[in-house]
């Protein structure tokens, strides 16, 4: 089997890294790829959003799958021209795929569906949305750009104020473009978060274990939200009987409500959960794996990933026979450059990748790097997912920081956190 993986993250990485330990695969392309997909793959110099040409070259390579990383392309229709040319592809639909691509679609969805989520409201002028804001309650509120805004399009806020700067900064300055032409202002959620990623194929759900995501960029869930800091596997917040809770009255009625809609769904469906005093509910639905989840996720999986996805792009997903996992947990920790989320240098040498590739149960997934001759360089905001497994939490986690510690280039910091909420050690944080 050849498998082309579209996309050039963290995730991607980790894609082509355990798919490569297929029996079946003989040959992996990442396009674009980055300095570490470098290594495990052949990269092809062919932008993640030039959906024409990545065809043409699934066509041309005779690819037997294409797996498709990050949302943009796959909000922008590249499930429907690969399908429509006869090519194997992983991922939902254009349709299906506003999920993520309108938070606006998704939140109606839940309401329609009777799906738990937060209370909300959705507004396209900035004048009655703050008049909305201040004939509230003075409470916490999250506001959210209705379209793709690369995980910074939600502020958290504690107060009328901040609600009030944040519908500003949408509507009237335009800071997320046309991403931001609507927006969502809902309740605050508290719990604890938690992510679910299943694999669907329209029909059949197949959850995969549950992961935790730390969003804030510093320590005790402080600072600002960002794509991701680091994740855990599996998350012991959620227990088997709240999972079959998800399951039951998340993950099922989604799935039929689109199917009845016409718009079926095929890929990944992942559910970024608050585990409220009432039970889960649905903060947001993404429709590709998650970065950084995806990275313990799939350090853990044992069945052959190039197997799963194939069934699930073929509509076969109900021939599986279940998944096997290491029943080790697995941490990964967020490298990132100085300055992320906000402004950041690039092209510092980064030293100390052989070191760490060194130690025993260790990968270190590249995401914003690339090569500068021999020398692999940062190119992005989170760098690097230095990700181990270990017989606990605990022993995991240490791993993962040996790894880090060997890893340095200047102005790279990381989270000293990641898994401690699984360690039962208490962190106090914010809601969504």
């Amino acid at each position: 089997m050849k498998i082309l993986v579209v996309g050039s993250g963290g995730r991607e990485h980790a894609l082509v890294w355990k798919l490569r330990q297929s029996s079946q695969v003989t040959h992996i392309w990442c396009a674009p790829g980055n300095a570490g997909t470098a290594i495990d793959a052949e990269n092809v110099a062919i932008a993640a959003d030039d959906v024409s040409r990545l065809a043409r070259f699934a066509r041309e390579n005779s690819v037997d799958l294409t797996v498709v990383g990050p949302e943009a392309p796959l909000v922008a229709g590249i499930v429907d021209e690969f399908r429509r040319q006869g090519l194997a592809i992983f991922g939902p639909t254009a349709a299906a795929a506003r999920l993520e691509g309108s938070k606006v679609f998704t939140k109606k969805l839940l309401r329609r569906a009777s799906i738990p989520t937060a209370d909300f409201a959705v507004f396209s002028r900035a004048d009655e949305a703050l008049q909305y804001i201040d004939g509230g309650d003075e409470q916490p509120l999250v506001v959210k750009a209705d379209g793709l805004a690369s995980g910074k399009g939600v502020f958290v806020c504690a107060n009328r104020a901040e609600a009030r700067a944040a519908v500003r900064s949408v509507l009237q300055e335009r800071a997320f473009g046309e991403a931001g032409s609507q927006i969502v202002i809902e309740e605050c959620l508290v719990g604890e978060e938690a992510s679910v990623l299943a694999i669907v194929d329209g029909d059949t759900i197949v959850p995969l274990d549950v992961a935790q995501d730390h969003k804030r960029a510093h320590d005790g869930d402080r600072g600002p939200n960002t794509g991701g800091m680091g994740a855990y596997c599996p998350a012991p917040v959620v227990t088997s009987a709240i999972m079959d809770d998800i399951v039951r009255r998340i993950l099922i009625p989604t799935v039929h409500t689109l199917k009845v809609d016409g718009t079926p769904f095929s890929g990944v469906l992942y559910a970024g959960l608050m585990l409220t005093s009432s039970g889960p509910k649905v903060l947001e639905y993404n429709v590709r794996f998650g970065d950084p989840e995806a990275q313990p996720v799939l350090m853990r999986l044992q069945t052959d990933l190039a197997q799963l996805l194939l069934l699930a792009a073929t509509g076969r997903l109900s021939e599986l026979e279940g998944l096997d996992w290491d029943p080790r947990p697995a941490v990964c920790v967020v490298m990132a450059s100085e300055g992320y989320p906000g402004d950041y240098a690039k092209g510092h040498v980064i030293s100390g990748l052989e070191s760490a590739a060194q130690l025993v149960d260790v990968k270190v997934f590249h995401a914003g790097t690339a090569l500068k001759g021999s020398d692999v360089v940062n190119s992005g905001g989170r760098v690097l997912g230095v990700t181990a497994i270990g017989s606990d939490i605990a022993d995991a986690k240490r791993r993962a920081y040996e790894a880090a510690d060997r890893i340095s280039w200047q102005g790279g910091w990381c989270r000293r956190d990641i898994s401690d909420k699984a360690a039962g050690i208490n962190v106090s944080g914010r809601g969504r």
